[in-house]
């Protein structure tokens, strides 16, 4: 089977992002399927070029990079721009290029456009995935205020999903977003994957990086309003006060970097370390040997359906999570009783929280094997890549 993939942010685990779509089209590509993703350039992955348009091959999977660049840390209208650059590039491949099946992976829900071309004009199968929520994070958020800008996107949404033969949610609470707003469609959850291997085959630690094993809880991701940075920031400063010898890392880049940044220096604060972004590979030690990894987001409705990769990943390394949406992480960490939910607005409690687990070790020894057992079972990479083709197949 021919499968054309519109999706702006491929990376491999060379990078600093989220290796979904790397992971499982190269397994499809195993399974004797011809794969071709059409990307841009996003900041944290590793996928370069110094062509405008230039293709690369990864694991047997043809990317076709169209050098447009994306970056958290742009303004909102050239994020636009980016967004909308990239998906009326990729019309061209959409009329054009010879496939059976499209993909258009979702947000920004622009690169809709492509994936509408081929169902609508050429009558190609469409599978529209949703890795979250637009436009309603970004009405929720207040990035999207203007009505017309409200209607028009609320009016695509729901022609992209009643174009789709497939719909592919990445979590529980996202699939029933989406059934709500278009209950007659086929719609599926195939949630992040983690890649056990990777994550789960121990590591030396660096001791170069000045920080010990176990002495710290760790953040991976973007730095950012959504991510409630301030959250840790906040309770870096209370375990300050409290002479806590413990220390939240954060390791990555974001809008909010420099103000994270100029609040250690202006405070000292020597419980809060924020290291730049590095490759997903020399990121698994720290992982590995973290107390704790946290999962934060702001506390709006949308959010409680993300589906985090470093929520995964964690698990796969063992380490047990704390998160405060109220969502189907809040329900999946209390059932398997492998890591703790918090209010998104009580720093205090994240302070207490760690003080107590480093007096109190034990309290996460048996979170630790379930963690690792149940990301085996429920997360793997490539039981979730077989989930999504077989029912790609299913209407091809």
């Amino acid at each position: 089977m021919k499968i054309l993939y519109f999706y702006q942010y491929f990376a491999t685990s060379k990078g600093s992002w989220g290796t979904r779509v790397h992971e499982f089209t190269r397994e499809w590509v195993k399974d004797g399927h011809e794969v071709t993703v059409v990307t841009s350039v996003y900041s944290k992955s590793d996928i370069s070029s110094k062509k405008f348009i230039d293709t690369q091959y990864f694991d047997g999977v043809k990317v076709i990079i169209i050098n447009v660049r994306i970056d958290n840390r742009q303004s909102f209208f050239q994020r636009v721009f980016s967004f909308l650059a990239y998906s009326i590039l990729s019309c061209w491949y959409a009329l054009t290029y010879s496939t059976q099946v499209v993909i258009a992976s979702s947000g920004p829900i622009t690169v809709g456009i492509p994936g509408l071309l081929a169902k609508l004009i050429r009558g190609k199968k469409l599978v529209f995935e949703s890795r979250d929520l637009w436009p309603d994070g970004a009405i929720e958020l207040g990035i999207i205020t203007n009505p017309l800008m409200i209607t028009a996107a609320r009016w695509f949404e729901k022609l992209c999903y009643a174009s789709s033969d497939l719909i592919v949610a990445l979590s529980i609470g996202m699939e029933k977003e989406i059934r709500g707003k278009s209950p007659s469609q086929n719609v599926i959850t195939v949630t992040n994957a983690a890649n056990i291997l990777l994550f789960s085959t121990p590591r030396s630690f660096p001791s170069h990086l000045g920080i010990a094993p176990k002495s710290y809880a760790i953040y991976t991701g973007n730095i950012g309003e959504v991510n409630n940075s301030l959250w840790l920031l906040e309770a870096a400063k209370i375990l300050k006060k409290r002479s806590s010898p413990l220390k939240i890392l954060i390791v990555g880049e974001g809008q909010q970097r420099e103000l994270i940044d100029q609040q250690i220096k202006e405070h000292q604060l020597d419980t809060l370390l924020r290291w730049p972004l590095m490759p997903k590979e020399d990121l698994v030690a720290l992982v590995q040997n973290a107390i704790v990894s946290l999962v934060p987001l702001k506390g709006t409705p949308v959010l409680d359906t993300s589906s985090p990769n470093k929520f995964f990943e964690s698990l796969s390394a063992g380490v047990p999570v704390v998160q405060n949406t109220q969502g189907w992480m809040k329900d999946f960490l209390i059932e398997h009783q492998i890591g703790f939910t918090l209010s998104p607005d009580d720093p205090e409690a994240l302070a207490d929280l760690l003080i107590h687990l480093d007096k109190n070790p034990n309290l996460l020894e048996g979170m630790k094997e379930k963690a690792f057992s149940v990301s085996a079972a429920a997360f793997d990479k490539n039981k979730l890549a077989d989930k999504m083709i077989t029912a790609i197949e299913s209407i091809a």
